[in-house]
């Protein structure tokens, strides 16, 4: 297995334009469409590069696949998560536990997105 062994990720959505202005505001990025070639789902990925670490991944509206809390937790990489943490409510979502220290491996805050998510936002200070 690679050091980084995830490689994709995908958060499923009701309202595609509704997350999508979620996840654009909170991290202060765009998102872009992906055509689907099997015209069952409508997916707007992050940005990503192939030369860098980490995953790549998208918001998925598909039919028979719903949002909310599960089992799955992404994070996503900041240089001060509680900047992002103070977006969320103002773009739709809730802070459901604001920045806190996880010793050497730097602070986290859990935060739901407009769809009932949980997402996780990461930095090293």
């Amino acid at each position: 297995m690679k050091p980084n062994p995830v490689v994709w990720f995908e958060i499923y959505v009701a309202d595609i334009e509704r997350a999508r202005r979620f996840y654009e505001q909170v991290l202060q990025t765009s998102l872009t469409q992906l055509e689907d070639p099997t015209g069952t789902s409508e997916m707007w990925s992050f940005a990503s590069s192939q030369e860098a670490g980490g995953a790549a991944g998208a918001l998925v509206r598909m039919d028979g696949v719903s949002p909310g809390g599960g089992g799955t937790l992404v994070y996503f990489a900041c240089e001060d998560c509680a900047v992002e943490a103070a977006r969320v409510e103002a773009a739709g979502g809730q802070v459901m536990r604001p920045k806190f220290a996880i010793g050497p491996h730097g602070h986290i805050a859990l935060v739901a997105d407009t769809e009932g998510n949980m997402v996780g936002l990461h930095s090293m200070q």
